[in-house]
């Protein structure tokens, strides 16, 4: 097996964009073309009983929206694909960031109704922070929706990107004939009854050929002519080192519900995306083609399978190969560990795995040993940077609702927590816990999979805080910062790893505090970032 040959059949990417934009059919979709599902059971569709096989949670098949990253992996053209499908809600744009830095590509996905929307644009925000090459996907072409040209406008204004498109529409909504592949310089027919089909193709070399007007018509072909004119006059033609340093960003067309353009879309990305990339860590830039292992964990997640109590975290390798009960070194707690059974993914399916490479991620069975954010080496010391702690902005009281299950609700809680699905405050006063989260759905989350998953019921009440700040003295013996706990001891908790929070009710409490005592210091991140 060669190394260097096994690293450039890999693909890493992520999915992102605004909630229900189609980011999980287009996952579906490419599965289908991977030949990892037979059919794609549409998210919405009630008729297909089959669920999104990329939102294997409970919850999700009941709201139809996806809450939690799933890793999804499949073969195609000798390529080997691993997906992250990400949750697209603003309560779940955690783990999407955490996400975000173990892709080495993204694909963003545009509705074209509504056009840009904000979501799309925070996770944009972050990609473009990292320079990691991005490919727009404009869906749903075959509802009414804004003109082409207008799209990519918007794209680039709101997005701040360059953009160059890869396919073009011919017509829209009710009039929608199909699509040009500038890339491959052919024409995608579109065709209402074989939906479930992969639509026929022809080969068109030359614009001006009579055959085009047969195809789709006189008008849709003449408009389709200038419209290609007017493209190759406007925007840049397609250059692949400014797509890989994340300056150009191309453009696909399509409907990923109708299984259009998707195979376009696929067939470019595996030619032009990049192979597992560098990455940071404290001590220098560790390159994928290194010998020896690295990789980090950038998710947790607890009983993947509700027949088993069991809790994997997700790992991406950074560089060489992982082998299966080789001792690894967990750099934070300077321990070797050892893995019987490391798992690979397709959704709810893991199979067990002898050896995995540099781009791919595994799933390690973990019994608390792990943290988001934590390094794996072969020996070597050193953290990889970059996995974002955020400042939760909604808090609650836990109380328990059963006393009879009250082990049950700390251990759920306690394994929850670890997900990073929200953070966890002991207050100082009296011992009370706190659950911050980024959003309010997260609560009912939360509220459902303690139900399901550990047996145990709570309920919420409202706690008055506006912020947490983690607490950093200058010089912890000094008087001041004990005038400062005596001062403000009802606000003060503890985090998950015993480091000091100040839960803060307003922005002016928190002005206050820091002039009143100016050797205090308050962060917004935990130091995990």
């Amino acid at each position: 097996m060669n190394f260097i040959k096994e690293l450039e059949r890999r693909r890493t990417f992520g999915v992102i964009a605004h909630p229900d934009a189609g980011k999980t059919t287009l996952t579906e979709k490419l599965l289908l073309f991977g030949g990892a599902i037979q059919e794609a059971g549409a998210v919405k569709n009630n008729k297909i009983k089959k669920g999104a096989t990329s939102d294997f949670m409970e919850i999700e098949r009941q709201r139809g929206i996806s809450v939690a990253t799933s890793v999804l992996a499949f073969n195609y053209k000798n390529k080997k694909i691993n997906i992250l499908d990400t949750p697209g809600h603003k309560d779940f744009a955690e783990d999407t960031y955490r996400t975000l830095t173990a892709v080495d590509s993204v694909i963003v996905v545009v509705d074209v109704a509504k056009g840009v929307e904000e979501q799309t644009e925070k996770l944009v925000e972050v990609c473009r922070m990292r320079n990691i090459p991005m490919i727009i996907f404009i869906n749903k072409l075959d509802r009414e929706g804004k003109d082409a040209f207008e799209l990519m406008d918007e794209v680039e204004q709101k997005l701040q990107l360059r953009v160059t498109p890869m396919s073009f529409p011919i017509g829209m909504g009710y009039d929608f004939k199909g699509i040009y592949n500038i890339w491959e310089k052919n024409i995608n027919l579109f065709s209402e009854d074989s939906r479930k089909n992969i639509d026929e193709i022809v080969n068109i070399s030359n614009l001006n050929d009579e055959a085009l007007d047969r195809i789709v018509g006189e008008k849709p072909a003449n408009t389709l002519r200038e419209e290609l004119e007017l493209v190759s006059e406007v925007y840049p033609a397609f250059d692949r080192q400014e797509y890989l340093d994340g300056l150009l960003q191309p453009v696909f067309f399509g409907s990923a519900l109708n299984n259009f353009g998707v195979r376009e879309l696929l067939d470019c990305f595996i030619e032009i995306a990049p192979s597992p990339r560098a990455k940071e860590s404290d001590t220098r830039l560790v390159q994928p083609t290194e010998p020896e292992f690295s990789g980090f964990v950038f998710k947790i997640h607890a009983n993947m399978d509700p027949k088993h109590r069991d809790r994997l975290a997700f790992i991406k390798i950074v560089s060489g190969t992982f082998e299966r009960n080789k001792p690894y070194l967990h750099v934070r707690n300077n321990k070797k560990l050892k893995f019987a059974s490391p798992n690979a993914f397709f959704a709810e399916k893991k199979e067990i795995v002898d050896i995995s490479f540099a781009g791919d991620i595994v799933g390690l069975h973990d019994t608390g040993n792990f943290k988001i954010g934590d390094t794996l080496t072969e020996g070597e010391i050193m953290q990889f940077k970059g996995i974002p702690n955020f400042s939760p902005e909604h808090f609650r009281y836990v109380n328990n609702a059963d006393p009879m299950k009250s082990k049950q609700l700390e251990k759920g809680i306690d394994q929850l927590m670890d997900e990073g699905v929200a953070q966890l405050f002991t207050l100082e006063m009296n011992g009370r816990k706190v659950i911050g989260t980024v959003g309010a759905l997260q609560y009912e989350v939360i509220q459902y999979r303690l139900e399901h998953e550990y047996g145990a019921k709570c309920s919420y009440e409202n706690f008055p805080a506006y912020k947490a700040c983690w607490v950093r003295p200058e010089d912890p013996k000094n008087e001041e910062f004990k005038e400062f706990k005596r001062i403000k001891q009802k606000f003060l908790a503890t985090d998950k790893s015993g480091q000091l929070v100040f839960l803060a009710d307003s922005d002016f409490s928190i002005q206050m505090t820091q002039s009143k005592f100016p050797s205090v210091k308050l962060k917004y991140t935990s130091e995990e970032v």
